[in-house]
């Protein structure tokens, strides 16, 4: 280990970062402490690079400078870096944090500046052989320090409320209070409330963490604000804006939307174009930056005159072996569910055959209906492992008529766009989906 060190400023400490650039953890540790588990690779750093004791200290790593030091992996996929996992910044006390401001919290006391360390994980690969690639000292923008001020505040004020045990990382955009136990038994008391509630910690969630290594590490261009001036977050919260921002275009028919706007496209995206202008941005609105951060996505529905909506809401292709080897709480379904959120711009047809703007809603799905996704999934995975002695049957999953809330179906590009299946054999890609019917009696509520 080196001689301990001590860090004065902040550049001091971005400096000695960067100079690991390049180094494989393997030549970083000096005391083969990676080896010893997940949350090892930081440890390591800490002590291996910096010269630094590791501690649980409520204050930043660095603590004459102001700096916390993290180590996390981002992934190359073929839409680009994102995040491989979420960024836990630090425990989540409820006894303690209740009674504190964002200002004196232990998140905002330990994590306003990050020095975060990212390695890129490659599947197989040694972590004694994987390289740290971008070094980067995060400080929040301080439109983004808005948000995550009202995330503070939600996660809080369920705490205060006696509602510890019913916080959800769906309640939040950019922060949030992840699961943090060995296990989901791993409870403990909250004040105010004699229910146990799971183990959280502080976290930034994957969508924003993915975003920051983009712009930052990556230098991408970051999408079109919504939020043009972040002063109007210090009065109101992010969604309520947005909501704000259409409400002058309700009972307006799609022909009058167009008029107004200036669209003389007929084409396929006409809503998409629509709802481009009543936010203010001119690309696709999937696009803008606090979407992409948070995880929401934009969508279409439509309400037809007997009060059905064509849409159902798909997730991305099952990987069929990897399914298999998850349970419910670490499944790429799961980890979907329980991060994205959706914006519904809802439209209504009436009987002279036009659609007319109705409103929007932010949607997530409720834990209630989450356990009854959760029966499709499991259904989903036991086909697939019986499929293992069962070569020449066709495999039969879960349809609309077994649950009312999701279903299976093919979502490839067409028959040859397949995925393996855990026999051998291939199959057309299938994806879980959220019932059409579903949908509509969630935008009703």
């Amino acid at each position: 280990m080196m001689e301990q060190r001590k860090y004065k400023t902040k550049q001091e400490v971005l400096i000695r970062g960067q100079e690991a650039v390049g180094k494989t953890l393997g030549e970083i540790d000096k005391t083969g402490r990676i080896a010893t588990g997940k949350g090892a690779i930081g440890t390591a750093i800490e002590e291996s690079w910096f010269g630094y004791k590791p501690n649980n200290k409520p204050v930043p790593d660095f603590e004459e400078a102001g700096v916390e030091l993290k180590v996390t992996p981002y992934k190359q996929t073929s839409k680009g870096v994102s995040a491989k996992e979420r960024l836990v910044c630090t425990m989540l006390n409820y006894e303690k944090e209740c009674d504190k401001t964002f200002e004196t919290s232990e998140f905002w006391q330990k994590c306003s500046c990050m020095l975060i360390m990212f390695y890129q994980y490659k599947k197989g690969t040694k972590k004694k052989k994987l390289k740290i690639e971008k070094v980067i000292l995060l400080e929040f923008s301080e439109e983004d320090l808005e948000i995550i001020r009202n995330d503070w505040k939600i996660i809080i004020d369920k705490v205060r409320n006696g509602q510890a045990h019913l916080i959800s990382e769906r309640d939040t955009m950019y922060l949030s209070a992840c699961t943090k136990g060995r296990n989901a038994r791993d409870i403990t008391t909250q004040p105010y409330s004699s229910n146990p509630a799971k183990r959280r910690a502080y976290s930034l969630k994957t969508g924003y963490m993915t975003q920051i290594l983009r712009q930052r590490a990556f230098s991408c261009t970051p999408g079109e604000k919504i939020i043009k001036n972040p002063e109007e977050l210090r009065t109101s919260t992010f969604e309520n804006k947005v909501e704000e921002m259409f409400q002058p275009y309700i009972g307006m028919s799609r022909t009058n939307l167009k008029k107004r706007f200036g669209i003389t496209s007929s084409a396929k995206n006409i809503n998409e174009l629509i709802l481009s202008k009543m936010l203010g941005i001119k690309g696709k609105p999937k696009n803008a930056d606090e979407f992409k951060k948070a995880y929401i996505t934009p969508k279409t529905i439509t309400i037809k005159m007997n009060g059905n909506v064509r849409e159902s809401v798909s997730f991305p292709a099952i990987d069929f072996c990897k399914i298999i080897n998850e349970t419910w709480e670490t499944s790429t379904l799961y980890d979907e569910l329980t991060s994205r959120r959706f914006l519904f711009v809802v439209f209504e047809k009436k009987d002279d055959g036009e659609c007319y703007f109705k409103k929007v809603k932010f949607w997530s799905i409720p834990n209630e209906d989450l356990e009854k996704v959760h029966h499709v999934w499991d259904r989903t995975v036991e086909i697939l492992k019986n499929s293992k002695n069962e070569k020449g049957k066709k495999l039969k999953f879960p349809r609309k008529s077994e649950s009312k809330v999701a279903h299976i179906r093919p979502h490839g590009k067409n028959k040859n766009d397949t995925a393996k299946l855990p026999n051998g054999n291939c199959m057309t890609k299938q994806s879980f989906w959220l019932n059409n019917q579903y949908i509509a009696e969630q935008v009703e509520k």
